[in-house]
């Protein structure tokens, strides 16, 4: 079992999140995140993807505890045995998803997702949807509020609040889940390979305005986005034993 000596402490803005920081510091003693071998992130499951995507260079894994909201990326708050609980940890990783979007002012831009990229109308009008897979076109028009393609982590988040399915952790499948579909009546989506570059593109953008999202980098008005599964990018998550994102995604099923 690692050992682990050198440990950065961040936390997000909310006062329970700093004080938990200031007094594990204090005990335990702290460096700056480019000198440690293990990160703790304190806060929400917000503040565990920013911190995931601020550490992703420096391959170290992040234990979060939960000082926020929403905590299922997080374990439990403890202070009194931090040191026995990174050492007995267990390390999931996963993939995020890159996204590449053009607007219509001409811009291009990417952005990495570690939950889902989703489109959403940004005006009163439903978005009117084109979806292409690999190139081929699978479903000609989709009158909806939105959809997303979400990865296995992500799949118990935005997702599964949009009825799409529950992913297992080490899947190699995504979800394309829709947005309140209107046309095709009740559409549900697709599961599909994680291999799969999805494109969108949006029907009439100036009478329907779609916005894109990865990890809250919003776009405006965008003209088409394409997500792939990006394999070059490795987020090493820890959670304590009996207690991972596999356990987790079932009891969510049962729950």
């Amino acid at each position: 079992m690692p050992r682990y000596e050198k440990i950065a402490f961040v936390a997000s803005d909310v006062p329970l999140a700093q004080t938990a920081r200031a007094a594990l510091a204090s005990r335990f003693g702290h460096v700056d995140v480019d000198k440690a071998e293990i990160v703790v992130a304190l806060g929400g499951d917000g503040f565990m993807l920013e911190t995931l995507n601020k550490v992703r260079d420096h391959g170290v894994p992040v234990y979060g505890m939960n000082r926020g909201t929403v905590g299922f990326l997080m374990n439990e708050y403890s202070e009194t045995d931090l040191m026995e609980r990174l050492s007995e940890a267990e390390e999931e990783v996963i993939n995020p998803l890159l996204m590449k979007a053009q607007c219509t002012n001409g811009d291009t831009q990417e952005a990495l997702a570690i939950n889902e990229v989703s489109l959403l109308r940004s005006g009163p009008q439903a978005a009117k949807l084109r979806i292409s897979i690999d190139g081929r076109l699978r479903l000609e028009e989709l009158v909806c509020d939105g959809a997303m393609v979400a990865t296995p982590a992500g799949s118990t988040a935005y997702n599964y609040s949009a009825h799409g399915p529950i992913l297992p952790i080490g899947s190699d499948v995504l979800a394309l889940t829709a947005v309140a579909a209107f046309r095709p009546r009740r559409w549900r989506g697709a599961l599909l390979n994680k291999q799969a570059t999805v494109r969108f593109d949006v029907i009439d953008p100036e009478k329907r305005p779609v916005m894109a999202d990865a990890n809250s980098n919003w776009l405006p008005n965008v003209l088409w986005v394409e997500v792939q599964s990006e394999p070059s990018v490795r987020h090493r998550i820890l959670f304590d034993p009996g207690h991972g994102l596999e356990e987790r995604l079932v009891r969510e099923q049962f729950s």
